[in-house]
């Protein structure tokens, strides 16, 4: 009996012995970087291809620009319209301008004075009935639209004379402004037309190809930035309260002999998964928390996706 009792400790001890430590599980990641299409252009030049690794600055891929270019010509010569406006605006009316308007009231004054002195000839005329009253009601008004026109051309070479009021100044100044920031946006949609790497990287998707047309904001470009992948791995909530970030941990690749040295750069503070049962007890042990680790130059060659393992450190005092 006590030869099963030994032999049945010695087994337990054995399969203590060869407990696995703790892992954590996931895949490697690099950080995407996606390129919208700023415009819903034709794709007239790729430069790059899926696979390829780019610098920073290096052409990628161009949009056909003609349409963009037009409307920013239009927008350069609204622009310059508007500060002809704003110009004509400061300098203020012409000298024979002035001059016109002057000429104009005299014109007016005349024909004011005239058309008095015809309504005070006729005047005496009524009384004897040799003046109709009709007519002496038409010189009547015919005098005072004569008055009306002398004001009218004397109100208009004020205005003349007096020049610019500030607030059409203003008016000029603001509407200047809005030209050349919508010739401004234009240039700089136009930039965008070509694409070029943020950073460096490695090409990994081209989703569209030469002659297609993106929809706006559609990714014309994915790359994936960053001289090593990192570890996309899941904590489990029993070793989360021991793990920091900046904590070095051993990262095996499936399919790789060699154990790679990777440091914990984050850990997210939510679970990403919250079952619909009470968190207690043994139930809080099934949460898992995101990590990412970051791993050396040494990893470089790794191929994006692949699974790994990462071990736990060793428990801190």
């Amino acid at each position: 009996m006590s030869r099963y009792f030994f032999a049945l400790l010695s087994i337990c001890a054995l399969a203590a012995c060869g407990k696995a430590p703790p892992q954590a599980l996931g895949t490697l990641e690099y950080d995407r970087i996606g390129m919208p299409a700023p415009a819903a252009e034709r794709v007239v030049a790729i430069k790059v291809r899926e696979g390829e690794q780019v610098a920073a600055g290096q052409p990628l891929l161009e949009l056909d620009p003609t349409h963009t270019q037009a409307d920013l010509a239009a927008a350069q010569a609204q622009a310059q319209q508007q500060q002809a406006n704003l110009l004509e605006l400061r300098v203020g009316p012409r000298q024979e301008d002035i001059a016109k308007a002057r000429a104009d009231l005299a014109a007016a004054e005349a024909q004011a004075r005239d058309a008095r002195a015809y309504y005070q000839r006729l005047l005496p005329l009524q009384k004897d009935n040799y003046a109709a009253a009709a007519d002496i009601d038409r010189a009547r008004a015919a005098a005072g639209n004569a008055d009306g026109q002398v004001a009218a051309a004397k109100a208009t070479l004020d205005a003349l004379v007096h020049g610019t009021r500030p607030e059409q100044i203003a008016q000029g100044e603001a509407a200047l402004a809005a030209a050349q920031a919508q010739a401004a946006a234009q240039n700089v949609l136009l930039g965008k037309l070509a694409l070029v790497a943020p950073r460096a990287g490695r090409i990994d998707s081209l989703p569209y190809k030469l002659g297609d047309q993106a929809p706006v904001g559609a990714p014309l470009v994915v790359m994936l930035a960053g001289d090593a992948p990192y570890a996309r791995i899941y904590l489990q909530e029993p070793q989360r309260a021991r793990l920091r970030v900046g904590d070095t941990v051993r990262v095996h690749v499936d399919g790789r002999d060699k154990v790679y040295q990777g440091k914990l750069r984050l850990i997210r503070s939510e679970p990403e998964f919250t079952p619909y049962y009470a968190l207690i007890g043994e139930d809080a042990a099934r949460l898992s928390y995101l990590a990412e680790v970051t791993l050396g130059p040494d990893a470089a060659d790794l191929p994006v996706g692949m699974p790994v393992r990462v071990d736990y450190p060793e428990a801190k005092p």
